[in-house]
């Protein structure tokens, strides 16, 4: 689900009475979104609550996620995470980079991955079969 989508549900619920808090990594979106509670991780998309199988990371910003949802307030909407992706921060410059040293390569796994996913359809797959296997 895309974060606006998001921002919008915990919008509505909280109307309704329900505390919402929302953990990702697109701030940017969220702040024009004006949600009622957001943990801000700085990691790569996708990655909310740290890296995949890294428990002691994950249980870590839920704690923070969890022992911060009664103390927000409309003033402290935003709380940010302490964890770090890595200890060297340049994956950041190259996250989502396109350029032409890895261009074709891209294109070549869109290719196929659009391959795949018709691959699937025509088998009556209803979950890609690429999606399913992780």
């Amino acid at each position: 689900m895309c974060h606006q989508t998001v921002s919008l549900v915990a919008r509505h619920l909280e109307s309704n009475g329900i505390p919402t808090l929302i953990i990702g990594s697109a701030l940017d979106i969220v702040e024009s979104s004006n949600v009622p509670r957001y943990l801000h991780v700085d990691f790569p998309l996708g990655n909310p609550c740290g890296k995949p199988n890294d428990k002691p990371m994950q249980a870590a910003i839920l704690q923070q996620a969890l022992a911060w949802l009664g103390d927000a307030s409309p003033q402290t909407w935003l709380a940010r995470a302490p964890q770090r992706w890595s200890d060297d921060q340049r994956w950041r410059a190259n996250y989502s980079k396109v350029d032409d040293s890895n261009r074709e390569a891209l294109r070549l796994r869109g290719e196929e991955r659009r391959q795949q996913q018709k691959a699937d359809k025509a088998k009556g797959e209803t979950r890609a079969s690429m999606i399913a296997e992780s």
